[in-house]
């Protein structure tokens, strides 16, 4: 097992270089998986990723209530943060009432707002219209503060497995400037900024159906947020809208989701114009490059 994590720990470290590498994923007749940057016979090419996807649509939504000639278009927002959102009308057909240019504003946490007011034209008839809606979590006013992140857990030491513009997952505008630390699973995993806790996953087993595997999200005072993705099955211990501070305990680190290996995938993130990217960061001490725990140091 350890064997095999370190083997992945030189992969990502080659893939923070200049020069790209095909690794190739074969099982052999007894169901044993192996992985190497060789072809061989029946291998096909393994892909990283780490693409992160949060359903939201249950929590940020439309909510239109509709009377005899006229509808209330209202957004709801359940989250425990702020959301930017885009609203806009068109097909509009027997409606007065619909803004001319886009809706765009910050919904403030746990809040619901009227935006438009559409009333028909012809008393007695229907209105007929298509919503378009667009949202992102996060505020995009403010700055960024700076900030040295305590590293966010216990035990160790453990050490980078990809960086910074890795190009195997770390290369796409959320996770450019994320951070894989290889680590056992079970490893506790702890709170490395404080704020409030807007986001969590629990269920997945496994590579599970959501990229990320369970996580947590914690939106911090200046409007930035971190996240710690690939997280244990049932091993998340706070819970959505609770505050965290420095060291709180968040969970159990895993395997889950589309990952490579035991580890823990760190990035900081903040919204900057209906849309999240990755922002740079840095520990507040020196962090590795390979996993010294694998080779049985201490």
């Amino acid at each position: 097992m350890f064997a095999r994590l370190l083997f992945f720990c030189g992969l990502f470290m080659a893939s923070t270089s200049a020069v790209a590498m095909t690794i190739y994923r074969s099982t052999d007749a007894s169901g044993v998986v192996s992985y190497s940057d060789r072809p061989t016979k029946g291998a096909k090419v393994f892909v990283f990723r780490d693409r992160m996807v949060e359903r939201l649509e249950r929590q940020v939504y439309l909510d239109i209530k509709r009377q005899k000639g006229m509808d209330s278009v209202f957004v709801r927002n359940d989250l425990y943060a702020p959301v930017e959102i885009e609203l806009s009308f068109s097909g509009l057909n027997n409606v007065s009432g619909a803004p001319s240019r886009p809706i765009r504003r910050v919904m403030p946490a746990r809040s619901n707002l009227r935006l438009a007011l559409l009333k028909a034209t012809k008393a007695g008839r229907p209105l007929a219209y298509t919503p378009r809606f667009e949202y992102s979590l996060g505020d995009p006013a403010g700055a960024a503060m700076a900030y040295r992140y305590p590293l966010p857990w216990r035990g160790g030491p453990f050490r980078l497995s990809q960086g910074a513009n890795g190009q195997y997952s770390h290369y796409g505008p959320k996770n450019r400037y994320a951070m894989d630390i290889a680590m056992p699973e079970g490893t506790p995993i702890i709170a490395a900024r404080g704020g409030m806790v807007v986001k969590t996953e629990n269920r997945q087993t496994g590579r599970g159906n959501d990229p990320s595997g369970n996580f947590v999200r914690v939106l911090h005072d200046d409007g930035t947020m971190g996240v710690y993705l690939h997280l244990k099955k049932g091993s998340v211990s706070v819970r959505e809208g609770q505050r965290v501070v420095v060291g709180s305990a968040l969970a159990l680190s895993g395997n889950t989701g589309n990952s490579s290996g035991p580890h823990l995938h760190f990035v900081v993130q903040r919204n900057t114009g209906l849309g999240l990217v990755s922002i740079p960061y840095q520990f507040n001490q020196p962090v590795g490059a390979l996993p010294n725990f694998a080779l049985g140091k201490k």
